[in-house]
Formats: C-alpha cells, sequence, structure tokens
C-alpha cells in the first residue's frame, strides 16, 4: 500500500480536524491530542474496506495528516502513537474494535488526568495567593480550579500574550470561576512580579533534560520570575513529555505566519521590513522551580526518569509506512 492510496481514503472527519489544529481552531495540547484521537476513531468506524492491509495503511494515512499540522506539539504524535500502537487484530472488524477503543481509553485518561494534575498543582498554592499566567493552558486552569475546590481564595495577573492573545482566553476562564483578573501586556511582567505569589504557566512539550517549550515569553518570564524570587510551576499532562528527546533529538520550534505580527497593510506603509513569529521558546530546567504532572511533582532535572517509565529509551512512529 502506498501513502498516495491510504491519503485517498481519507474521511472528511480526518481532514477537518487537521484543518482545526493547523489554523489554532483546535488549541491547547490536551485539546489537540484528543481531537486527534477522536479523529482516527472517526477513520476506523467511516472507512469502507475489506482489506487489513488496506486498512492499516489508511490509519497511518490518517495519522500523517494529523501529525504534519503542528510538528512541536509533542501531545499530538503521543495520541497518534498510543492509539496506532493498539490497533491489533487478524481482520478489519478487529481492527476498527482495537483503534476505537484505544481512542476511548485516551480520551478517558485525559479527563481523568487533568483533574489529578490540578490536585497535585493546586497544593503548592496557598490561600489569598495572587497567580500570574501566560498563555492558555487547561491544565494551569485545573491547578486554580482545583485550589478554589479546596477552599482557597486567588486572585489572578494575566499576561495578554501576543500576537494571538491567548491570555483572554485565560482571563474569560479565570472570571467563569470568579477571580478576580488583572490583565496586563506582555512588557509589564517584570514589573507586576512585585504582586505575584506565584507564576503558573503550561507547556507544549518537555524535554528530557527538563527544558519547557512553552508559548513564546515564557522564558523571559522564569529569568525574570527566577530575579524576583517569584516560585514558578509548569503544570503538564505527562502526555507533553518529548520521548524523542531521551535519544538526541532537538525540540522543533514552530515558526507561524508574519500576518500575525502585522497586517500587510500596516506592513507596507513602513517599508521593507523582516518579520519574526516564533510560537515557542525553550525555558532552561534552572529557572523552572518544579514540573506538576498527574504523576506527581517533579523537580525539572528529574522528569527524564518519568518519562523512561512512560516510554522507555525512545519513541517510535507508528504512522510511518512499513
Amino acid at each position: 500500500m502506498t501513502d498516495d492510496r491510504g491519503a485517498a481514503d481519507l474521511v472528511p472527519a480526518v481532514e477537518e480536524t487537521a484543518e482545526s489544529i493547523a489554523s489554532m481552531e483546535i488549541r491547547g495540547a490536551a485539546t489537540i491530542a484528543g481531537a486527534a484521537a477522536e479523529a482516527l476513531a472517526e477513520q476506523a468506524r467511516e472507512i469502507d474496506v475489506d482489506d487489513p492491509a488496506r486498512f492499516r495503511a489508511t490509519m497511518r494515512a490518517a495519522a500523517r495528516r494529523l501529525h504534519e499540522t503542528r510538528p512541536t506539539a509533542v501531545s499530538l504524535p503521543n495520541a497518534l502513537r498510543y492509539v496506532l500502537q493498539r490497533m491489533e487484530g487478524e481482520d478489519v472488524e478487529a481492527l476498527r474494535r482495537r483503534v476505537v477503543r484505544a481512542s476511548a481509553r485516551f480520551t478517558r485518561r485525559l479527563e481523568e488526568a487533568r483533574g489529578r494534575l490540578g490536585e497535585v498543582g493546586a497544593n503548592r498554592l496557598q490561600d489569598g495567593d495572587v497567580v500570574m499566567t501566560h498563555c492558555h493552558s487547561t491544565d494551569a486552569l485545573a491547578c486554580i480550579e482545583a485550589a478554589l475546590n479546596q477552599g482557597k481564595s486567588l486572585s489572578a495577573i494575566v499576561k495578554e500574550t501576543r500576537p494571538r492573545r491567548q491570555g483572554h482566553i485565560t482571563a474569560e476562564a479565570l472570571r467563569e470561576l470568579d477571580v478576580p483578573v488583572t490583565l496586563i501586556v506582555d512588557s509589564a511582567a517584570r514589573r507586576y512580579l512585585d504582586e505575584t505569589d506565584h507564576v503558573l504557566v503550561g507547556a507544549d512539550s518537555i524535554a528530557a533534560d527538563g527544558s519547557v517549550i512553552n508559548k513564546i515569553g515564557t522564558s523571559g518570564l522564569a529569568v525574570n520570575a527566577r530575579e524576583r524570587g517569584v516560585p514558578i510551576m509548569t503544570a503538564a499532562q505527562t502526555i507533553k513529555l518529548h520521548p524523542e528527546t531521551l535519544t538526541g533529538h532537538t525540540v522543533e520550534i514552530e515558526t507561524r505566519d508574519e500576518d500575525e505580527v502585522i497586517d500587510p497593510e500596516t506592513r507596507a506603509g513602513i517599508g521593507d521590513i523582516a518579520v519574526e513569529n516564533p510560537a515557542f521558546d525553550v525555558t532552561p530546567p534552572r529557572y523552572m522551580d518544579a514540573i506538576v504532572t498527574e504523576s506527581g511533582q517533579f523537580p525539572p532535572e528529574s522528569i527524564v526518569t518519568l518519562m523512561r517509565e512512560l516510554f522507555g529509551d525512545g519513541a517510535e512512529t507508528p504512522w510511518a509506512e512499513p
């Protein structure tokens, strides 16, 4: 079975999900992972083939289409690995059942992991704390929500997070939880750290050495927090651990469309300028106090132990053609 033939068999749900991930209509590592797993389940349910080899090829093609949308969102390949590695059976119906079952199990694990992670992270927050956030992270919000459920009173300083202003999403979510919110521009973060008790961020992925890859601006915030003596933690489910870094792979930093930074008309009015729009940066482990996961709290330098426990010494790519 060739790559082209597998691609021709893709069902509409796969293409729709891929486009939504690429355009950031679907965003957030856990949300992306869950959507990818469900898209694979839809591919398995809807594809009408009789040959097991062809079924496997179409599933690999669906996974490749999803994988290419966000090369740095490590939760995406981890979701694809989880589902495809459980695709076993001698006939199409057996293969179909295994894929659908694996997708459902993965989605259930995502839902349970967020709750467990939130409880762990909430234990680091004290009653009356002012928390500073960057970008939008459902894992970071889970920590705040769990702390509120423990009866703690919190308020938040939310960085707007240019250029996509994901901080607005965080602010809205916090207000729905009745948390007092102060929205600030990114460049004001250092000033407001003097009023902050804890910095709480999410992660797009986490490398084997404990480095945190997250929305651009995280690294600068972490350096400033360390200089100010404000503790900073990363809240991240284990689906965000980057197993490929165990074997020496570096993390690719996604560069997004220049028009997110400046519209073409304004750019033309300024004149001939270069525009860069990196989506993420890398925070070295020495600037992060703790990484909180559903498996517990870890010093950044020891996260490699958990990564080996979950993934072994590397990462497979089951969507590749044999």
